[in-house]
């Protein structure tokens, strides 16, 4: 069972940030007020780390769903709690964990569903996980040499 659910929650966690980052260029008050809906992807992360545990799975599970669990709170300390412009500022100090532990979580759906549920449903996550990116490059706040839009 846990095999469907992660692959699940990956393409969950796809649509959300397409949709995000589509929506955010042009309806930004519209995401500032539903997109911590997103948070709420840490209820089936921490039903997934118990489904590890009660189907004595890969650790690689708990790993990659820790990961996952790390990049939501980052999400909603940096954007919900202390409401830092770091995508405005560029700041490597508070932009290079954000990005690690997003390309981490990411890279995380893609293999291990690869790996231990579907080549084709690896390639699929794969596939949105290019097209996250492309909407974010797309949709991306621009900013000048002095960090300022």
């Amino acid at each position: 069972m846990l095999e469907p659910f992660f692959f699940a929650l990956g393409l969950v966690n796809s649509a959300f940030l397409i949709f995000i980052f589509l929506i955010r260029k042009n309806h930004l008050a519209l995401l500032q007020r539903i997109g911590w809906v997103y948070l709420l992807l840490t209820i089936p992360a921490i039903y997934g780390m118990t489904l590890v545990q009660l189907e004595d799975k890969s650790s690689q599970y708990t790993i990659f769903l820790g990961i996952f669990l790390a990049f939501l709170a980052i999400e909603a300390l940096y954007d919900w709690i202390l409401k830092i412009p770091f995508r405005e500022k560029m700041d490597w100090k508070q932009l290079t964990p954000y990005l690690a532990l997003y390309i981490a979580m990411n890279y995380g759906f893609v293999v291990v569903v690869w790996k231990y549920y579907s080549l084709l449903a690896g390639i699929l996550l794969l596939g949105l996980f290019a097209i996250q990116i492309i909407a974010n490059l797309v949709t991306h706040p621009r900013t000048t040499n002095e960090g300022k839009i």
